[in-house]
Order: structure tokens, then C-alpha cells, then sequence
């Protein structure tokens, strides 16, 4: 069992929701097992259509560690997470505070083992980058792919939380621990309302403010599943992925047009070699050219299957890369060409 310090501060878990009826019963089960021996629980219910909040309450009713707030409506300016993040902020009573999201499931060590890694990195943001359920076929072909951009971009855990530069910081949203003293004073989740991707925003300010921002892997002890279909998936990284993109490399208004229009086409890359290997086939183009195209497909479908094997997927999948890119290239362009405009449960914003 992981040691605690005596006296524990108390931790304050603010838990978003707006219709999570399907994830906010384990969500809350798993964090109340936490071994962590002070924490409470602020779940925001934020206008929910489907239950979520009576689910919640009804947990609320039988352990005193949990509240339930009911989310003001949303004010102009604000995009709806971190308004629910802004006011289970203010209701809670914690020295640090735990953003997590409804679809996860936390360990009942991961709690005690984030506030001890903060404390030995004297971290002011502390975040987890969990395991991932995969549970469809979509999930299984194309989320690979779109997690593996990401640790190219950025490279491992410890490559980010080394660095000083903001655009080489990133947090993961669905779990970002910080003292509450200097969540306060950088202006909360207020001084990234505009933002759709709040959890990078978050990071690259209070690394710009001189303030220590770290991220560790933890898969064997937080685990998500973000989306179970191939529409949920794509509305969810699109609302993501370019308006979160322009914010991770520094343009000017030219070059932020030139992403807008290049955005999409590397992902095209995978899809080439096989389309040559079938034109091969279909006697369009030269056997040569067919050779070529099979042996890149032969060799994406190598590295492909020791990316699936890391994550403990089956290696079949790694077959269907040309499928994924080309599901990929549709998000990107589909974000891109939207350009600003985002629309998530419900509810349409615009990114700044």
C-alpha cells in the first residue's frame, strides 16, 4: 500500500459530467476506493439530459465524501468544461485539486501515488497519461494511430515534463492534479475558457509562468474509454485535434493559414503505397511500382504491429493501417477546413 503523509491534505476530485450516465457510477465507485485517506468528491452536473445527475446524487445520498452541484448556465466566452471545472472549483474545500473526467477508471492507489510523485517533483500541475480500453473496431483501428502522433510530436512523458519550452508541454485532460494555491493565482480555468483543448492551454501558461508542469505514464493504474463508436470518435478528435494543433507550434496569421489548408495530407502517407500495390494489380501501373508499394505496406505493417503489441492490441489490426489513415485524413480535414468553430454535446463554440 502506498504511503500518505499524516496529517493528509485534503484532495478535492471535481468530476465534469454532462450526459455520462453510462460512466458516472463506475467513475464514482473507483475514485471512493481510493486508499488516498482525505478526499472528497464534487461532481458537476452540467445540465444533463440523461440521469447523470440523479445517478450521482444517489451515491451522494449513501457516502458523505461526495457532492453534487448543478452547473450555472453557461455564460458567453466560456466553452462548457471548464465552466463545470471553474465552478466544482469553487465549491471545493481541497489544498489540491484532481480534474478528472467521468470516463475514467482510477486505481485505488492512483490518487496516493499522484500526490506523492507531485510532491517529490514539487510540481504546481501534476498529470496522468493512462491506458486506453479499446473496445470496437473503429477504437482498435484508428485509435493507435492517433496516440502515436501525439508521442511523436511530443516523444515520452519525461522528454515533456524536462522541457521549459510551452510548446513542448502537454497535459492530459482527463487528469490533471494542482495545488489549489497556484490554480488560484494563475486565474483557474478562466484564463483558458476560450480554449476546446484546456488541458494544453493549461500547461503551456503555467509553464510561460515560470511554474513546474510534469506528466508521468500511468497505465496500469488510470484507464479510459473516450468514445465506443466510429461517430463518437470523430466528432470527439475533431473538435480537438486542429484547434488544438494551432496551438502547439508558434505561426504567425500566414503560417496559421498554411496549416489550416496542409493540416490533413501527411496523413495520406500510409495510403499511397497500397493504392500503388492494388493499381499494380489491376495492370494501372508498373509491377515495379507495385513491388514498391507492397514492400512500404509490408514495412508500415511492421511497425504498426509492434505499436499495437505495446498497447496490448490485436496485432491483426496492424493490417488495416491504410484504413486508419484514411479515417484520420477525413477528421483532419473535416477539423481544418471548419477551421474555429467546435461542436460538442449539444453546444457550439468558438476556439480562440
Amino acid at each position: 500500500m502506498v504511503s500518505a503523509p499524516s496529517p493528509a491534505p485534503l484532495v478535492s476530485v471535481i468530476v465534469p459530467a454532462r450526459d455520462e450516465a453510462r460512466n458516472i457510477e463506475p467513475c464514482l465507485r473507483a475514485i471512493l476506493a481510493t486508499t488516498w485517506p482525505d478526499a472528497e468528491v464534487v461532481v458537476v452536473d452540467d445540465h444533463s439530459t440523461d440521469g447523470t445527475g440523479e445517478i450521482a446524487r444517489r451515491i451522494a445520498a449513501s457516502d458523505q465524501r461526495v457532492r453534487v452541484i448543478a452547473n450555472p448556465d453557461l455564460p458567453e466566452g466560456w466553452f462548457g468544461k471548464q465552466w463545470a471545472c471553474h465552478n466544482g472549483a469553487l465549491a471545493a474545500r481541497g489544498s489540491h485539486l484532481l480534474f478528472t473526467d467521468a470516463d475514467t477508471r482510477h486505481s485505488p492507489e492512483l490518487l496516493a501515488r499522484a500526490m506523492n510523485a507531485a510532491a517529490a517533483r514539487n510540481a504546481d500541475l501534476f498529470s496522468v497519461a493512462g491506458g486506453q480500453t479499446l473496445g470496437s473496431f473503429w477504437e482498435r483501428v484508428v485509435l493507435p494511430h492517433v496516440f502515436t502522433l501525439i508521442l511523436m510530436r511530443y516523444g515520452g512523458t519525461e522528454r515533456v515534463s524536462r522541457s521549459h519550452d510551452p510548446f513542448m508541454k502537454i497535459a492530459n485532460g482527463q487528469f490533471i492534479l494542482v495545488r489549489r494555491s497556484a490554480y488560484d493565482a494563475m486565474g483557474g480555468h478562466e484564463a483558458v475558457r476560450t480554449h476546446v483543448a484546456e488541458d494544453l492551454r493549461l500547461a503551456q501558461e503555467w509553464c510561460r509562468r515560470g511554474l513546474s508542469v510534469q506528466i508521468v505514464a500511468g497505465l496500469d493504474f488510470m484507464t479510459t474509454r473516450m468514445y465506443h463508436s466510429l461517430g463518437e470518435l470523430a466528432r470527439g478528435w475533431g473538435k480537438n485535434v486542429y484547434a488544438a494543433g494551432r496551438d502547439t507550434v508558434p505561426l504567425g496569421p500566414v503560417g496559421q493559414l498554411a496549416l489550416r489548408l496542409a493540416f490533413p495530407f501527411p496523413a495520406l502517407w500510409e495510403i499511397v503505397p497500397a493504392m500503388v500495390a492494388i493499381l499494380a494489380l489491376l495492370g494501372v501501373v508498373s509491377t515495379t511500382a507495385g513491388a514498391w508499394g507492397l514492400a512500404c505496406y509490408c514495412l508500415t505493417t511492421l511497425f504498426w504491429m509492434v505499436v499495437y503489441a505495446g498497447m496490448r492490441q490485436p496485432l491483426r489490426y496492424a493490417l488495416l493501417h491504410p484504413l486508419a489513415s484514411l479515417v484520420i485524413f477525413w477528421i483532419l480535414a473535416a477539423a481544418a477546413w471548419r477551421g474555429a468553430s467546435v461542436e460538442w454535446k449539444g453546444r457550439r463554440y468558438v476556439s480562440r
